[in-house]
């Protein structure tokens, strides 16, 4: 495998009294999807924030691209290129679509490169485009999730951290979620990413790690996963 652009090692997270992750490590290599899976609970979100450091770490170490980015500011991991799409959209709601997709680019002074992005967001997500001065709050739940993702594209990411994209999902609009992502890759994004959809997940993934109770119990190639007896049962309904 090449070198890792994403190594998390050891990463531990308190809530008060409360241990949410104990001590979880894995890679993410450059233009691959890696997903996260396990239920409500086992850590998936929090070991995002942790990366992003949106919450604090109570130990570990995060490095990106070779670079130890454990303490840095948020601001300053996403300048990086590494860029978070939160669970629950987390949109402006009260914002148009094109201010949501400007403040994407909030990290950005390149205002060619900024226009340029934004018609890409649009080819990916052509009701965007229809939708350019509607604001956000009035869209459908499908077309929120486009502008979460649309939005973190316009951070320009070399990784991008999707949270829960299907979440509340009508299928047909899962199944188009999952194909935008498989674009995004395809076109050279790095993605991690955290969902509850394991079939879908692993069904694009290159690797997956599987968490419980705060731990990785277990990790390696999507299409094992996708035959382990264990995960079937736990996670892929039998």
């Amino acid at each position: 495998m090449a070198d890792p652009m994403l190594k998390v090692t050891d990463l531990v997270v308190h809530y008060g009294a409360i241990q949410a992750l104990r001590g979880i490590s894995f890679e993410v290599a450059p233009r691959e999807i890696i997903t996260l899976i396990g239920s409500n609970g086992a850590g998936k979100s929090t070991t995002l924030h942790s990366i992003s450091n949106i919450i604090k770490k109570t130990g570990g170490s995060v490095f990106f691209d070779g670079n130890n980015i454990s303490s840095l500011p948020p601001e300053r991991i996403v300048a990086s290129g590494l860029v978070q799409a939160p669970e629950g959209r987390r949109i402006f709601a009260n914002l148009s679509v094109r201010d949501n997709l400007e403040m994407g680019a909030y990290t950005r002074s390149d205002r060619g490169g900024i226009k340029t992005d934004m018609e890409m967001v649009f080819g990916i997500f052509p009701r965007l485009k229809e939708r350019i001065r509607q604001i956000a709050g009035t869209l459908s739940g499908g077309e929120q999730q486009m502008l979460a993702m649309g939005r973190a594209l316009m951070a320009k990411p070399r990784l991008l951290l999707l949270d829960e994209p299907s979440m509340g999902l009508a299928p047909i609009l899962v199944d188009e979620i999952f194909s935008v992502i498989r674009r995004i890759n395809e076109a050279g994004t790095t993605i991690l990413l955290v969902e509850q959809n394991a079939f879908k997940a692993l069904g694009i993934a290159a690797r997956g790690y599987i968490l419980e109770t705060g731990q990785v119990v277990k990790s390696g190639p999507a299409a094992d996963l996708m035959k382990d007896d264990a995960v079937k049962v736990a996670y892929l309904g039998g």
